[in-house]
């Protein structure tokens, strides 16, 4: 390793430049140890890395964050169970954990040598609109899924790319659950370049698209679809749903219908997440602990939007929560749209903070539970001093 080291920083400054050279298991202790010009021996990068400070291992508003919650030297923060930095802080913070600890962001996971699967169409005229090259795409999805299924592959996901004739480049990528036909994939396609042109991802002044190409990302082994012989009616019956939905997509656009899933939060609102039709959906479990969330049974009815109401104390002032969640005064009238209702029961309030550590996505409110002379059974949030219906209970 030293000599290696030696023969770089000769071939480097003989070319007329400066060179340090450092050596370590992770790409943030080799950059640091390139300063000193050091040669971390194998296994010690995280104590290399345990005195420097958290911001220069950790990228980002995190780093930050860290500071914030007394987690000052990257030794302080590696030392912590990664478990509960993921939970706590997501994949960045995972990454951002193995950067302290001395290892690559991301794990080496070896791959087998794949197919070329991806599929291109080039145009003898470059084109400014979307029109003419939504014809090609529906070829290239038939194109794809032949060439996927010749090599016995799935995809979690695809990548539409755009190559302009003056060699920039566009790119998105889609997820879906393994349901989506070649017609499918080009309605994603047009969706697409229907999105770029309005926003003029190639305007005429990039001299128009020469080529559009298809990337399946995300390979795994296809095990096929084996149908079954003693319920083959329910699986056409599934098959004819698949493309009568794919048809109504189409026509209605990418977020024209949706599927609902049953997910984690806190809020009623929070828990029912409703994806685009062959999307994958959000991996929100639901079955996590989720403190701040109420017990069963949840409304059975959620408003679309804040529906803002007014709960009155026998003064007729707003109802407050202190900051130990508590009423300060009984509620007994609830205004609704102008109608004024008389509150003949409630329970609470339950307060439930939420990104407590983010100065910008935080969140504090309190939920209270309350019937009406009327019959009705609602569950009320307070946010910031005003009130809103958060869902309805079936009585």
């Amino acid at each position: 390793e030293e000599q290696l080291a030696e023969r770089l920083i000769d071939a480097v400054e003989a070319a007329g430049f400066e060179c340090r050279v450092g050596i370590a298991d992770g790409l943030a202790a080799a950059q640091l140890a390139a300063r000193a010009q050091r040669i971390i021996p194998v296994g010690e990068s995280a104590r290399f890395l345990a005195p420097f400070p958290v911001t220069e291992v950790v990228p980002g508003r995190l780093a930050d964050l860290l500071v914030r919650l007394g987690l000052v030297t990257a030794g302080q923060f590696a030392a912590l169970p990664p478990a509960s930095i993921a939970d706590r802080f997501g994949a960045e913070g995972a990454a951002a954990h193995r950067l302290a600890r001395g290892l690559q962001a991301r794990p080496v996971v070896a791959r087998t040598a794949s197919a070329d699967v991806a599929v291109e169409e080039r145009f003898e005229q470059p084109y400014t609109r979307a029109e003419p090259m939504v014809f090609a795409a529906l070829g290239l999805a038939e194109r794809m899924h032949e060439r996927l299924g010749a090599a016995g592959l799935g995809c979690e996901r695809f990548e539409v790319e755009v190559e302009c004739a003056d060699g920039t480049t566009a790119s998105r990528a889609w997820r879906h659950e393994g349901l989506l036909s070649a017609g499918a994939v080009a309605e994603r396609i047009r969706w697409q370049l229907q999105a770029w042109q309005q926003r003029a991802a190639f305007a005429a002044s990039s001299g128009g698209v020469v080529a559009l190409r298809l990337v399946p990302d995300g390979l795994v082994a296809d095990p096929g679809r084996q149908l079954s012989l003693l319920d083959g009616q329910r699986e056409a019956a599934q098959q004819r749903m698949e493309r009568a939905a794919s048809r109504v997509q189409a026509m209605l656009g990418h977020g024209g219908i949706v599927t609902a899933e049953l997910a984690g939060g806190r809020g009623p609102g929070d828990r029912v997440v409703r994806t685009p039709w062959g999307d994958a959906h959000q991996d929100r479990r639901a079955d996590g602990p989720w403190p701040g969330r109420l017990p069963a049974p949840s409304p059975a009815r959620v408003p679309h939007g804040p529906q803002w109401v007014r709960l009155l104390d026998e003064a007729g002032e707003e109802v407050r929560v202190t900051a130990r969640a508590e009423a300060q005064t009984p509620p007994v009238r609830l205004v609704v749209a102008g109608r004024s209702l008389d509150v003949v029961g409630w329970a609470g309030p339950w307060p439930a903070t939420e990104r407590w550590w983010s100065q910008d996505e935080s969140s504090r409110l309190a939920r209270l539970q309350v019937t009406t002379t009327d019959g009705h059974a609602l569950l009320l949030a307070v946010e910031g001093g005003r009130w809103r219906i958060e869902g309805a209970y079936d009585t």
